[in-house]
């Protein structure tokens, strides 16, 4: 296996990010309003994420290319839920256990500041939806609120301090 490096998002990696980003959307057929691919802040998230209070965006670099990357941010107005942002790997890195290293490295963050992790994905993603699984994530029946990604079809959420009953009330 080539040599793995997670890091923090630099504004240099921005370009690389928005496009991998949407090339795993188009692949996937969720190149559509209401996913990622039309975020706005998709080609500058270095500034995002450091615009926002206890966030953080991570790529994963493999020989000068970032092949991967993940973010956590806070849910407006919950102060205690956060939400996994924007996991996606380069289809050519897909099952080298990249994502689950990103989302340990978030949701390990997230302990720090947050007592819920909240994800939205979709149906198309199985793969994605049973790793989050395996992490400990459990299926919501309804979106936390009225997101920008309403395209979206499957909500989860994780207790970062295993201890609450589930499902939980927000």
């Amino acid at each position: 296996m080539k040599h793995m490096l997670i890091r923090p998002i630099t504004s240099r990696d921005d370009a690389q990010v928005c496009t991998l980003v949407r090339s795993c959307l188009d692949r996937a057929g969720l190149a559509i309003p209401g996913t990622a691919y039309f975020d706005p802040q998709l080609p500058h998230l270095t500034a995002y994420y450091a615009g926002l209070e206890h966030a953080q965006y991570w790529v994963v670099e493999v020989e000068g290319r970032v092949v991967a990357g993940a973010g956590i941010a806070p849910v407006p107005g919950t102060g205690h839920i956060c939400e996994l942002q924007k996991l996606y790997v380069d289809a050519s890195y897909q099952g080298r256990g990249y994502a689950t290293a990103l989302v340990d490295q978030a949701l390990a963050y997230a302990q720090h500041w947050y007592q819920w992790c909240y994800l939205e994905t979709h149906t198309k993603l199985d793969v994605a939806r049973k790793m989050y699984a395996n992490r400990g994530f459990k299926p919501l029946p309804r979106p936390l609120a009225a997101g920008e990604h309403q395209a979206m079809d499957h909500w989860a959420i994780k207790d970062l301090l295993g201890d609450r009953d589930y499902p939980p009330r927000f």
